[in-house]
């Protein structure tokens, strides 16, 4: 097995002048606050604030994007699924359309019909998808390593970067937690679990604390041989071969309190995951392996003021996929970089408005197999975002702005892209809000777009465009009822989408235009009564994405919907809790995906019903918490992707154990 370290460890020479660039940047931004902090009067007034929750670690998403639908995941969710990945509860729990290659494959996102590409996973602020692919593979996120679970719904970009097309998924751990004599914050548990297809998984993660330091340790590990029957498409019943799956974890956080509101934090993350990939149905066998392993290193500063804060976050990311099969005696290897730099300022300067500006640097970069070549891509941007509230907060609108220079993308000369957006949200009523946003976008090409071999077309061109969305949220209260109601209604218009076509060789090609709209909503009334708590939620989804025009001559796909895009997703989530026992059916319905441009090719609608129990009690002066899920319990035989059949009914069942 090879060893994971960072092997020729350098930042091209094309970036110091923009490092420098940079330095002189800040310099000049860190001497004007400190001149505008000793200018002015900085006694603290009481504010009452009308908004959103604060859902999220990273203030431009809480803090300056008003009317931007982002959606948490609620901490009994997250330990219902604690023994799965992200890819499980996304598919369902949130009208999101998860592409799985099967039990124990790829998994990747749509938002809102954006493809793979268009949709950013962010580990603390920092985007985590492979600098080479440009996607990430949240089958291989573990719910257990994280601690909070956000989704942006819409694109947003000037905020979150050129790739934020789609929405963009937040995985963010819990800020640190210093002891003191009126708390004790150390804590140990363990986790484990099993289940059908010889699943065994578990965990454990321990924190300790003292007035200065705080370190944090976790770690998840999983084998599985999901030999489970399916149907072939002569009809015959097999049992699914080659299909091992195991994989490893590990995490560590360490945080020092420089002074009171002044922290300095270093995370280091670590995964392996090995798959046997099984055969597709066209297949008669198949002997394909590939591992993963990534390493991601972070260290991140915040200083808090009276009137303000500042924050500086850096990382370092090593994406290894090593594929092999054995069939056609075929090894890649390859191996991805990427650099992630941000330094920001936030500056409150009355009660109703405050600013945010940050400077990102983002180089990635892979070493081309079997050859001394390098490629590289980077972006440098200058971005700020302006937050105002008025009508006794009622009224918060928030406008925000990116500069970006993106270079190294093959024949194309560097690019400077200015990306604008804007959104608000206004309380008409305590139990009534109405919101909207409107964003321009873009999306260079990945390094795997651009220099795929065989494959890659070094001539693509960048996705352009703009994404607006409106919608409303109702929350009311009545004799026990709590009633949630939210709608959101969006349109985007994205010019030279990029798509993989072909054959025996893929290789992307640009549509001219692809127009995407729809509608959201999500659904839940809640009753309580004494110890008893009911619960009926139905979220859905209606997607139209189409080519409205293509360079591609007489090639059918004009006025039809791209490849994998349900126009249709939908779940249902009925249940009840009492005392520390929960109850939960959940349904999901995934609507036709058509595999080809012209439609002429698609999969049949499916729908998929689960089952989750989860029961807490204290045991010896120890927290136990006992979990339990069965999928599929109608077993439906269905495909997400053509040719990759999923498993039927299966189960999963675990605990958890608090010791202190």
């Amino acid at each position: 097995m090879k060893r994971c370290k960072f092997e020729n460890l350098k930042i091209p020479a094309a970036h110091k002048y923009r490092l420098l660039r940079i330095a002189s940047m800040l310099m000049l931004a860190l001497c004007a606050g400190k001149i505008s902090a000793q200018t002015k009067d900085t006694t603290l007034n009481e504010v009452r604030v009308r908004g959103k929750h604060k859902v999220s670690r990273d203030v431009r998403v809480s803090e300056f994007s008003p009317g931007q639908k982002v959606v948490s995941i609620d901490s009994a969710t997250l330990q219902q699924y604690q023994l799965q990945n992200i890819s499980n509860l996304l598919s369902q729990q949130e009208p999101v359309f998860v592409k799985s290659y099967g039990f124990n494959g790829v998994a990747t996102l749509n938002f809102r019909g954006s493809s793979a590409a268009q949709s950013q996973v962010m580990w603390n602020g920092v985007p985590i998808q492979n600098a080479e692919l440009g996607v990430a593979d949240v089958s291989a996120l573990p719910i257990m390593m994280m601690s909070k679970v956000n989704i942006v719904y819409g694109g947003s970009s000037a905020l979150l970067g050129s790739g934020n097309v789609g929405g963009a998924l937040l995985l963010e751990d819990d800020a640190p937690v210093f002891r003191s004599k009126d708390n004790d914050r150390n804590h140990l548990s363990f986790n484990l679990g099993g289940g059908s297809f010889n699943q065994l998984m578990g965990g454990f993660k321990g924190r300790i604390s003292n007035s200065r330091w705080y370190f944090l340790v976790s770690g998840f590990g999983q084998y599985g041989a999901d030999n489970y029957r399916y149907t072939t498409s002569q009809g015959a019943h097999m049992l699914m071969p080659n299909d091992t799956i195991h994989g490893a974890s590990g995490m560590v956080r360490a945080a020092y309190k420089i002074a009171d509101r002044n922290i300095l934090t270093f995370s280091g993350w670590y995964q392996q995951n090995g798959r046997d990939i099984p055969p597709a149905l066209f297949e008669t066998y198949s002997n394909k392996k590939q591992t993963d392993r990534s390493v991601r290193l972070l260290l991140d500063w915040s200083k808090q003021t009276d009137n303000g804060s500042w924050y500086a976050k850096s990382s370092l990311i090593r994406d290894e996929v090593d594929y092999g099969d054995q069939a056609v005696q075929l090894h890649t290897g390859n191996t991805a970089y990427q650099y992630y730099q941000e330094i920001g300022w936030k500056r409150q300067f009355h009660q109703f408005d405050q600013l945010l500006l940050f400077v990102p640097l983002q180089v990635g970069w892979i070493n081309v197999q079997d050859s001394d070549k390098t490629k590289q891509q980077d972006k440098i941007a200058l971005a700020g975002a302006y937050d105002y509230k008025c009508i006794n907060n009622r009224l918060d609108v928030a406008v925000n702005v990116r500069e970006e220079e993106i270079a190294g993308q093959g024949v194309t000369a560097t690019q400077n892209v200015f990306l604008p957006g804007a959104d608000a949200s206004f309380a008409v009523l305590d139990w009534l809000t109405v919101r909207a946003n409107a964003q321009s976008t873009y999306r260079a090409p990945s390094l795997n777009e651009l220099y795929f071999n065989p494959g890659g077309n070094a001539s693509l061109l960048p996705e352009h465009g703009w994404g607006e969305d409106v919608g409303y949220t109702v929350k009311a209260k009545w004799r026990g009822f709590t009633v949630y109601h939210d709608l959101s209604v969006y349109n985007r218009d994205i010019h030279d989408w990029i798509l993989w076509l072909g054959g025996a060789i893929w290789t992307p090609h640009n549509i001219a235009e692809v127009h995407s709209r729809g509608v959201e909503t999500a659904n839940n009334i809640t009753y309580n009564k004494g110890k008893w708590k009911f619960h009926i939620g139905v979220n859905t989804a209606y997607v139209l994405a189409t080519t409205v025009s293509s360079y591609i001559y007489n090639d059918g796909s004009v006025g039809k919907q791209i490849p994998y895009t349900p126009r249709y997703n939908g779940q249902l989530n009925v249940g009840f809790t009492y005392q520390g026992f929960s109850l939960n059916y959940n349904h999901t319905y995934t609507g036709y995906r058509f595999t080809t441009t012209d439609e002429s090719s698609y999969l049949l609608p499916y729908t998929t019903g689960n089952v989750q129990l989860m029961y807490s009690m204290s045991i010896l002066r120890h927290q136990w918490q006992f979990t339990a899920q069965c999928n599929n319990i109608w077993n439906e035989q269905y495909q997400v992707v053509a040719s990759r059949p999923m498993p039927g009914t299966n189960w999963l069942a675990g605990f958890k154990v608090d010791l202190f």
